[in-house]
């Protein structure tokens, strides 16, 4: 950049190191110039300089001769800000079009698409794609992507059914190697309790409790968690009952790994006189009606339209068809007043739960004259567990459903319950349950589908005092996002769902509270690599 002052002192000139353009000229009057009025010129023209010298830098790397100064600022200041388009919005809103319009048209039969992002590119070089063709392609590739992530979802919830409703490798060992250790030693065979403990079992000043299963290892987690959290071991009595095949091993069990002071008894449910086919008709029915065996065991995939099925709908059927119930030892707590006809409570549970602190006070709990005291599950935001209502396990188009039932009614849960045995016996609980489960079977299983809870929640309705929900902490088994906090300071953890800590399927970061009751150190344990 150049100053230029003609000799007679009339004009400046200001221009360009290339002096091929005049940015600047001023002219004065032909009077004499004060050199007061020279310098205020000259200040006036130092504080412009700088901008000056910047339009030179422009023109300079633009490489141009004229310099439009509207339409460089137009350039350089951005479209938006004269009112110019940019063109990458205008491709945007072409390729939006295109879309519009292909997601209406129909995908060619035989349309060959690439199996990666990087084969698409390079078909459209080789091909010539132009957009409509592209956008057809990569709409055809897309819904090949959620129909093939689809069918992998189903195919996932079916394994997962498959081995939540099977036997882990190490528990059958375990029930095997026990089972043969009550044939050859005297000692897995001696009386659980011993002949002068035998008063025990029918007092009401111990703390009963009832667990009902045929896993042995389950089994051995429920009791030792018991009795390590309790205040008062001496005063717990464990009725454990399960099934002709796996008393054996149950036995032998409890009878080699003394949990004293607590008492335990084992008693499979051919020992219970009561359990007559007369007495449970309803029950040997489900067992044994073909049509019923087919639902539970039979192929879960044919007939259902799994493109108009959701994954978490089919979640729930196929947890509702679990083989489980329809085992006399799932309904079997309806029954406990007739099994247990000198007990006046008893604390009935699961053999999926871990129980973390003293129950002993459940036994102080003011039941208010009813004869469940339960944990409801419709206080919390859980969809899974915590935000069940009747409607979540009732067909409500059934009539007699509809005509019975209130849909908003709140649920409770099973799992860990208070049973006043005393006040029970003085209802029609049992009869009530019978009647629906024969109205259910009658409909074909159109009333409800999930096991034992629901006619539960028929026949204990008007009987269920709710208990604060610290008792008893559900959905262990259904999801991974437990908190663990909340886990830790619940007295009784519920590991209800397929993902059981004892199978491979269970949460990695929840087992740990179920396998510190594991003893590792038993020989029975070790040789059957459980959990390894």
């Amino acid at each position: 950049m150049q100053l230029h002052i003609s000799p007679s002192m009339r004009s400046i000139t200001i221009s360009s190191s290339n002096e091929f353009i005049d940015l600047m000229k001023i002219k004065v009057a032909a009077r004499h110039i004060s050199y007061r009025t020279l310098f205020h010129t000259i200040l006036i023209l130092a504080f412009l300089l700088p901008f000056v010298f910047i339009l030179t830098a422009v023109v300079t790397l633009e490489g141009v001769n004229v310099f439009f100064a509207s339409d460089c600022f137009g350039r350089r200041l951005g479209p938006r800000l004269l009112g110019r388009v940019d063109d990458s919005e205008r491709l945007l809103r072409d390729f939006y079009k295109i879309l519009n319009e292909v997601s209406t048209q129909e995908i060619p039969d035989g349309l060959k698409l690439p199996d990666s992002f990087s084969q698409l590119v390079s078909d459209m070089k080789n091909n010539h794609y132009d957009a409509k063709t592209f956008a057809l392609v990569l709409r055809a590739m897309v819904e090949k992507f959620e129909r093939d992530l689809r069918e992998s979802k189903f195919a996932e919830l079916m394994n997962k059914h498959f081995a939540a409703s099977s036997i882990p490798k190490g528990i059958h060992c375990l029930s095997l190697r026990l089972t043969d250790e009550y044939s050859s030693n005297a000692h897995a065979r001696r009386q659980l309790p011993s002949p002068e403990l035998l008063p025990v079992l029918s007092d009401n000043a111990y703390h009963h409790f009832v667990l009902a299963t045929d896993n042995i290892l389950a089994a051995s987690v429920v009791v030792s968690s018991a009795v390590q959290s309790s205040s008062k071991p001496e005063k717990i009595v464990f009725h454990v009952i399960t099934d002709k095949k796996t008393y054996a091993g149950m036995h032998s069990w409890f009878a080699l790994n003394s949990v004293a002071p607590a008492i335990v008894e084992v008693k499979s449910v051919h020992q219970f006189d009561w359990l007559t086919r007369e007495n449970v008709p309803v029950l040997e029915a489900v067992e044994n009606h073909n049509s019923i065996r087919d639902y539970y065991h039979g192929n879960h995939i044919a007939g259902a339209n799994l493109s108009e099925t959701t994954p978490r709908t089919f979640a729930s059927k196929l947890q509702s068809r679990s083989p489980k119930y329809i085992s006399l030892l799932n309904h079997l707590r309806i029954y406990l007043p007739e099994l247990f006809p000198n007990l006046d409570k008893v604390v009935f549970l699961d053999d999926d739960i871990v129980i973390q602190k003293d129950l002993s006070p459940l036994w102080d709990i003011d039941l208010n004259g009813k004869v469940n005291g339960a944990v409801e599950t419709c206080r919390g935001e859980d969809v899974w567990v915590m935000s069940k209502r009747l409607r979540n396990y009732f067909n409500f188009s059934h009539p007699l459903i509809a005509k019975h039932l209130d849909p908003e009614e709140c649920a409770w849960a099973y799992g860990m319950n208070i049973f006043d045995l005393r006040t029970w016996r003085k209802t029609n609980i049992r009869e009530t349950y019978h009647s629906w489960l024969k109205e259910n079977l009658k409909s074909n299983l159109t009333m409800w589908k999930l096991g034992t809870l629901p006619p539960a929640l028929i026949a204990f309705k008007g009987h269920v005092q709710p208990i604060d929900s610290s008792w008893h902490m559900l959905g262990l088994g259904y999801q991974s996002k437990t908190n663990l906090e909340n886990a830790k300071k619940a007295a009784v953890i519920h590991y209800n769902g397929q993902s059981k800590p004892w199978l491979e399927i269970g949460f990695e970061h929840l087992r740990p509270f179920w396998t510190k009751h594991v003893n590792y150190s038993n020989d029975f344990i070790k040789n059957c690599h459980i959990l390894e």
